[in-house]
């Protein structure tokens, strides 16, 4: 999906990032998104449409949303890709020292650590992973993920997000935001556009 054709898309209503008094608490949530693409014409116009669909997204064609501590970049979701229909797969990036949101979701998700070191906090008990390790967060789970390196900690996160909604397993929740200020030390910090 490119910016274009996100800043046509209508804002999304209230909701966990914006109480009914319409103030905005953190605008990396405010865009309508397609959690369920439709799926219509004739079975062979379907097979033909969705074989010819792309299978390498570039990573480098999406921005990277947030900041000033935690990025993401949402590349493969039924909104930007017509042959993902039930995953959903996007890119954390965490400053040197930083920190998530805390939430919570229906969904069990996958965290697959490409560089840095860190921990994730599930429902109060930490578990540290670096590069190479992959962390599960397992459904309903109260969850945070940390930087405890010096450096930038990327990660890979892959679950059935349009699934879980598909069926009606539609609880999140945040229950503390993203820092608004940068870390101490790490003020200039932006992600790099090669990822």
């Amino acid at each position: 999906m490119t910016e274009n054709t996100e800043a046509q898309a209508p804002k999304a209503g209230p909701g966990h990032n914006r109480p009914e008094e319409g103030e905005v608490v953190w605008t990396f949530w405010q865009k309508k998104r397609t959690f369920v693409r439709a799926l219509e014409g004739t079975y062979g116009e379907v097979y033909k449409s969705l074989y010819a669909q792309p299978r390498v997204i570039p990573t480098s064609a999406f921005q990277w949303k947030g900041g000033p501590q935690f990025w993401a970049k949402a590349v493969i979701n039924p909104g930007s890709v017509a042959v993902a229909q039930s995953i959903e797969c996007h890119i954390n990036l965490l400053a040197p020292r930083a920190i998530s949101q805390k939430h919570g979701h229906m969904n069990s998700a996958v965290l697959y650590i490409l560089n840095g070191c860190g921990e994730d906090i599930h429902d109060g008990h930490k578990h540290p992973y670096e590069a190479g390790d992959a962390c599960i967060v397992e459904n309903g789970c109260v969850h945070q993920h940390v930087n405890t390196g010096d450096g930038q900690q990327v990660a890979l996160v892959m679950k059935a997000k349009p699934l879980f909604l598909f069926m009606h397993m539609l609880f999140q929740k945040v229950v503390d935001y993203p820092p608004d200020t940068p870390v101490p030390g790490a003020e200039d910090y932006q992600p790099p556009e090669n990822i």
